[in-house]
């Protein structure tokens, strides 16, 4: 009987470790964190300095050659917004759109806010 639950066994252990060292498909690289500094510590780290750190992790992303995150251009959009980069704002939200066809309805609905304010 043991000699038939060790093998089963070791090939769970295995399968669940090998489960745990997958890779993810994206990049994702500071930018949950900087989404936790932004609104549950907000005098941990400005626009600004938000922006640099993702701006390095998108360098990162490129030089593993692998894709951003879901919302990391659009954080960032808003982020270029608060600092009063309109241009890049607009820029970052359409790159999210065509990254992510299914949040075009939102990322129009940015821009034309956007275009608004700062036309």
């Amino acid at each position: 009987m043991i000699n038939k639950v060790i093998p089963f066994v070791s090939v769970c252990v295995t399968v669940l470790l090998a489960g745990c060292a997958t890779p993810t498909t994206y990049h994702w690289g500071e930018y949950e964190e900087q989404v936790y500094v932004m609104y549950a510590a907000p005098d941990q780290g400005t626009s600004a300095a938000q922006l640099e750190v993702l701006e390095l992790d998108i360098e990162k992303a490129r030089s593993k050659n692998q894709p951003l995150a879901p919302g990391i251009r659009a954080h960032m959009g808003f982020l270029y917004f608060q600092v009063g980069r309109h241009d890049e704002a607009r820029q970052a939200f359409e790159a999210e759109k065509v990254a992510f066809p299914e949040s075009a309805q939102l990322m129009d609905r940015f821009i034309s806010k956007l275009g608004k304010k700062h036309a």
